[in-house]
């Protein structure tokens, strides 16, 4: 990159206050200086500059008004040059709109819309970029149910997000045209079906809250009128054309190609309503809302300013967390010194939870998200520390109506932040959660979130960290983490049982072969007190051989892996064996995930025995109290999932390699054929002309390249083989998972009423309460963030209980797993919904479970005697 004076640093330096500009805040000094800079190199790096210049513009798109200055500025001199620009950022936008790659389609069309604002391009082809992306949406949208209409929401967002950049100049050099195309958007609104996307929500209770609640691109439309009306001026959006626009006007418009639109694939009526939903979620999942919006703080908290130029903000951030992910300082460093006017932490703390909640996953592993608030916190230490608590105090307020997986997020994210803050927080505040009924999601919360602590220091510094709210101890996890039945030291060491497994101990330190201890325990052990006493002890000892660390529990898997085997073939005999790892791990929840994951890694139990042994009468009695048996099955289904994936990965590269291979045979062939094809005349006579030992060497590159695509094709069949069976599994993985899920659920959750009345789970159950139904206890308005939560779900302090029973806080929450699993594989189960219809969500289910699963895959699953509002209530 060259030094700090280079020409590369002053352009990608461009709009900060920094070395290379004096610190200054002058964006028309910065533009003058970069241009001076950037032409006196032109003669030598045009090539480099060009690229850089469209790099720049890519990723570092909040300073797209600047590069398209420098750009206006080099078409005065040298309009070839801005006109290779112009052809290049079309093609890089043509390129884009065929592969879906939604983030570049977006910035490039600002890029476009910046070049014309700086006369580099005719306002009219930025015109007929967005005819005919309208276009397109139109007709999406004119075939009714269309599945893909989130692709033309998704073009029409982009035409919207133009607007704030090039609006002005638009309206002022082509008012007709821009009223027409505020005239189709309008009408494009007007056809297209409104996106509630229930199955998607952080908080399951803001569609009953807010039922008319605009969705994002309905916003956005309100938000681009008022801009219109304020004559397009948006504070957070740099001008720097302004200043130069004398100079500007004299160089060369050029024309932009046009672009076209992809194909999508044909829909018909005549298709499948699964077809249909299944082509509507992945047309979602490619071509999302650019944010679903957490409103984290009461407007009298956020920064004041236009709603566009919030949707502004928000682009930049969302962007550099984009283009930064892996370089997490320089991430901090751009999301704090953006162009704009007005202080944003609390913008951008809500935009960076409404990232890391995001459903149905979040852009980027939730630990990127974690190190930037890290270093946002550290970056302001004055402000930013402060709204990130007040944006968790808000979240724990109103946890009970998170949906399951993003608790969980929240959670992971707050205990590993706290462990680089050195576990400090006013845990004061919540001590009154330890008063709440076990079931509460607050007090679940803080359980959880003191759980994962103890697993990132230890039991004694996270003790020492809630000494200001001692009440909490109750909570921690037990201190000691084994909890051996054989213990030498329980003054029973005499039973038979103590017995047999000092003898295993002593047969494992003495080194004896996997054979000769599998013959002990036929002989000793199972013949005498049978398998189901064997695999306790068997099992408890070598749980507790390998206690001492993760590296000796995995030696002892590796070493003995076939004795388990033996003692555990069935999956009845592995359910047991489970009972007994999760036995002897009872106090450490961290220990039993890593020794069963490790089991099923190495092929010791099936993902079907943990799945029944998840779903076994103690874990059931879990389910809303603890993340242990969720956690366990959350594991057994991504190791399930991560090992399909690692097999189409193979398949896909040996397929590549026999591609190449089978090329190099053709190769090899046709130079041996030439090879032997020589001849020459000797006394008359044709003999061969290539001499034996290059002929020799031709057949032997030949036969090789014939082996080894010989060779790929058997590993190739092996994979294809291996990737048959994981897919027979995960489907019976699914079938088997959904099953237990019907059969627990229908056994606890309240019926129908005869008249067709869903049961409300959140109504008031707890009869010891003096409470009114009709009015629900509330919280107060917490002086740190100044909200009144009017949830039904918060306990005050120790004053009112929470007021949900337990039977339906544990519907609630085994319902929140049935979506957050439906949503999280949804590719997965959409190959066997026909047979999940058939077998598992058969007439008579119940509409909650259908419910759950319909609406995180796009499926309209509501009864035809129920009223939506009915289930939306519940």
């Amino acid at each position: 990159m060259g030094g700090s004076s280079s020409w590369r640093s002053f352009l990608l330096r461009i709009g900060d206050k920094c070395a290379e500009y004096g610190g200054s805040s002058d964006y028309k000094e910065h533009v003058d200086t970069c241009y001076g800079v950037i032409w006196r190199e032109m003669e030598h790096s045009k090539d480099e500059i060009f690229e850089l210049l469209l790099q720049c513009g890519e990723q570092l798109p909040h300073k797209i008004p600047f590069y398209c200055v420098l750009i206006g500025l080099i078409n005065l001199e040298d309009e070839d040059f801005a006109k290779r620009v112009v052809d290049e950022s079309q093609t890089i936008l043509q390129e884009a709109l065929f592969s879906g790659k939604c983030d570049r389609i977006r910035i490039m069309m600002r890029f476009l819309t910046g070049l014309m604002c700086s006369k580099v391009i005719l306002p009219g082809s930025i015109i007929e970029v967005f005819e005919n992306l309208l276009s397109f949406a139109s007709k999406v949208v004119d075939e009714g149910e269309n599945p893909w209409q989130s692709c033309a929401d998704f073009y029409v967002t982009c035409i919207l997000s133009c607007l704030p950049w090039g609006g002005a100049e638009l309206t002022e050099q082509v008012p007709d045209e821009v009223d027409s195309v505020m005239v189709r958007v309008e009408s494009y609104l007007s056809m297209r079906k409104h996106s509630g996307d229930i199955g998607f929500r952080v908080f399951e209770l803001d569609e009953v809250k807010n039922p008319d609640e605009k969705d994002f691109l309905e916003d956005l439309w309100d938000q681009i009128q008022i801009l219109s009306k304020n004559g397009w001026k948006a504070d957070s959006v740099p001008r720097p054309h302004l200043s130069f626009e004398a100079q500007l006007v004299a160089g060369k418009s050029h024309h932009l190609s046009p672009i076209s639109c992809p194909e999508l694939p044909a829909f018909s009526s005549s298709h499948s309503s699964i077809y249909s939903a299944k082509a509507n979620h992945e047309a979602k999942l490619k071509y999302p809302q650019r944010l679903r919006r957490l409103n984290i703080f009461p407007p009298n908290k956020a920064e004041i300013m236009q709603p566009i130029d919030r949707f502004i903000i928000e682009e930049y951030l969302l962007d550099v967390l984009r283009f930064f992910n892996g370089c997490r300082k320089e991430c901090a460093a751009f999301m704090v010194g953006l162009p704009v006017p007005f202080r944003y932490e609390y913008l951008m703390a809500e935009t960076l939870f409404s990232q890391l909640l995001l459903l149905p996953q979040a852009p980027f592993k939730p630990l990127y998200y974690t190190l930037v608030i890290i270093d946002l916190c550290k970056a302001l230490p004055g402000a930013f520390p402060a709204v990130v608590a007040g944006a968790v105090r808000v979240l724990f307020d109103r946890i009970a109506e998170m949906d399951m997986e993003c608790r969980t997020r929240l959670i992971l994210w707050f205990s590993h932040h706290l462990a680089n803050f050195q576990f400090i927080w006013p845990w004061e505040e919540w001590a009154h959660v330890q008063e709440l009924p076990r079931w509460a999601p607050q007090r679940v919360f803080v359980q959880e979130v003191l759980e994962r602590e103890v697993r990132l220091s230890y039991w004694d510094k996270i003790k020492q960290s809630i000494e200001n709210a001692p009440s909490l101890e109750e909570l921690l996890p037990p201190k000691e983490g084994t909890s051996f039945k054989y213990n030498s030291g329980d003054g029973q060491e005499n039973t038979e049982g103590h017995k047999i497994s000092a003898e295993l101990c002593s047969m494992v330190k003495g080194r004896k072969t996997v054979r000769e201890i599998i013959s002990w325990i036929e002989e000793n052990v199972i013949s005498v007190h049978g398998s189901k006493i064997a695999i306790e002890m068997v099992i408890q000892t070598l749980m507790d051989i390998g206690s001492k660390s993760f590296t000796h529990l995995i030696t002892v898997l590796e070493r003995y892996g076939q004795v388990i085997a033996k003692l555990c073939p069935e999956r009845d005999d592995q359910v047991l064996l489970l009972d007994e790892v999760s036995s002897y791990w009872k106090n450490n929840t961290q220990m039993t995930a890593i020794a069963i994951d490790r089991m099923m890694g190495y092929r010791l139990v099936s993902n079907l025995a943990i799945v029944n042994w998840v779903f076994s009468a103690s874990n059931i009695e879990q389910f809303h109290t603890s993340d242990r048996p969720w956690e366990v099955l959350r594991n057994a289904i991504n190791k399930t999932y991560n090992r399909i994936c690692d097999l189409r990965k193979e398949i896909a590269s040996l397929e590549n390699g026999v591609t190449l291979a089978e090329e190099t045979v053709s190769k090899t062939k046709k130079d041996l054929e030439a090879a032997e094809s020589k001849l020459q005349v000797v006394d008359g006579q044709p003999i061969q002309a290539e001499k034996p030992g290059r002929l020799k060497r031709l057949k032997g590159y030949a036969d090789r390249a014939s082996d080894e695509v010989l060779s790929l094709k058997e590993s190739l069949e092996a994979k294809e083989a291996l990737l048959s069976r994981a897919l027979e599994e995960n489907k019976a993985l699914f079938i088997t998972l959904y099953k237990n899920f019907v059969s627990v659920l229908t056994d606890r959750l309240p019926p129908v009423s005869d008249d067709g009345t869903i049961p409300n789970l959140r109504a008031t159950h707890i009869d010891s309460m003096a409470v009114d139904p009709e009015e629900p206890p509330t919280m107060e308005v917490d002086s740190e963030n100044g909200r009144a939560d009017d949830s039904q779900s918060n306990g005050e302090k120790g004053t009112k209980l929470y007021n949900i029973g337990e039977r339906e806080q544990w519907c609630l929450t085994t319902l929140g797993y049935v979506k957050a699993f439906s949503r999280q594989y949804a590719a997965e189960i959409w190959p066997y919904i026909e047979i999940l219809d058939a077998e598992v969500f058969i007439d008579g289910i119940h509409p909650l479970i259908r419910k759950a699963v319909n609406d995180v895959l796009g499926r309209d699953g509501l009864p035809r005697n129920h009223s939506s509002s009915a289930l939306l209530d519940s």
